[in-house]
């Protein structure tokens, strides 16, 4: 079997998303997908990583992975390339999947538990506007939430707050509204809702530390993304003096800049996002690094359809899975207009696709949509079946 293209798809509507199909000379496709600064990843899938990739074996994932991470190691690497790479990847999975007839938690290893707990994420749609509804009254969303099975929510109530000084100084005045909300949710539902705080590394240390003494009387779930994960130091200092458990971080990529952070003891807990991290591989790998210090993981799980099968299948296999985050307003909403991809919430916990690879296919009119745009890659590549190093690839070098 060999890849003969790779296509890129993205849509006006869900301008977030880059879904990528690879097609094989069996007629299997497989679906990957990354998301957010989509032109670079896109420049990066079709530009650097389609001409290596072309022509190769899909079922030798490993082989390619390193081939095509050693090429873009020359220029380093963290960003678009591993955006796209990601993608890629995951794609090649869903591959595999198809050709065996195996769902991809069982081409891991198989599964540790039969759904996948998980916090929702209080972004909004106009069909499910959680992000208004707790701006407004999060008691209200919460009731909402545990009616809808879910159990764990996360907001972001300090952000607001952080421009005036660009988030080195918190006033008091400022601290007391924005503990508005996470007052409503305790007074509407006591602690049947567990809250999680999103701080989307907008502050020093020295107001983060007047932001937790105000959070701790709650019994937080989790405060995430505290400082950029450049500032390992000042936010392992941090968790050391809140009892709030540290999640941290969706910034980093791979299991190499990831090490660091463990070997320091960070943060209680570690973050990554298969979409952004490598795929599903590199994610399996931090996973198993994040499980010998004894450090539960969460996946990062704000994408699509298909980054939401990737993020079920690992939760399924991985040991050591805190939850996998979630978003109720694109998983009602758009999930089902692009795929067969129907999530569904019991008691907190999210099911598993069924199916081989994946177990979701795109609906086959979201092809034919007015919004989409598409970039398709094929021919021969530059590489086939090779794994020389170094980023050295010219035509008249390959015969």
């Amino acid at each position: 079997m060999k890849i003969t293209a790779i296509e890129s798809l993205r849509w006006e509507a869900y301008a977030r998303l880059l879904v990528v199909r690879v097609h094989t000379d069996s007629g299997i496709i497989g679906l990957g997908e990354t998301v957010d600064k989509i032109p670079g990843s896109l420049g990066a899938l079709h530009g650097t990583i389609a001409p290596l990739v072309l022509g190769q074996d899909p079922l030798d994932i490993e082989g390619i992975w390193h081939f095509v991470m050693d090429n873009i190691l020359y220029h380093g690497y963290a960003g678009a390339e591993i955006r796209a790479l990601s993608a890629l990847e995951i794609a090649l999975w869903d591959i595999m999947g198809k050709h065996y007839g195996a769902p991809l938690y069982h081409l891991l290893g198989g599964k540790v538990r039969n759904a996948i707990p998980t916090y929702n994420t209080c972004i909004g749609t106009a069909e499910f506007p959680d992000y208004q509804q707790w701006h407004e009254d999060a008691g209200v969303l919460a009731k909402n939430l545990l009616d809808d099975g879910i159990t764990a929510m996360k907001i972001w109530p300090f952000d607001q707050f952080s421009e005036r000084s660009l988030g080195q100084y918190i006033r008091p005045a400022d601290i007391e509204a924005a503990m508005k909300p996470v007052r409503q949710i305790r007074e509407a539902v006591g602690n049947e809702m567990e809250i999680g705080i999103e701080c989307h590394f907008r502050w020093n240390r020295a107001s983060l530390e007047r932001i937790a003494r105000a959070l701790e009387p709650y019994d937080i779930l989790f405060i995430e993304d505290v400082m950029h994960a450049t500032y390992p130091d000042e936010i392992k200092a941090f968790s050391q003096r809140t009892t709030i458990p540290v999640v941290g971080s969706e910034l980093l990529m791979t299991r190499w800049q990831y090490r660091e952070w463990l070997e320091k003891h960070v943060s209680q807990i570690l973050m990554t996002d298969p979409v952004w991290t490598g795929g599903v591989a590199e994610t399996r790998r931090i996973a198993a690094m994040a499980e010998t210090y004894n450090v539960p993981i969460v996946l990062h799980n704000v994408a699509g359809p298909i980054c939401h099968a990737a993020a079920m299948h690992l939760g399924a296999h991985i040991p050591n899975l805190f939850m996998v985050e979630s978003v109720r307003a694109f998983y009602k909403t758009y999930f089902p207009t692009l795929s067969t991809c129907e999530p569904k919430v019991t008691d907190g916990h999210l099911s598993i696709p069924d199916g081989p690879g994946l177990g979701i296919e795109l609906n086959p009119d979201v092809l034919k949509r007015s919004d989409l745009s598409s970039q398709i890659s094929e021919g021969e590549g530059l590489a086939q079946g090779r794994r020389s190093m170094g980023d050295h690839w010219a035509v008249e070098d390959i015969r």
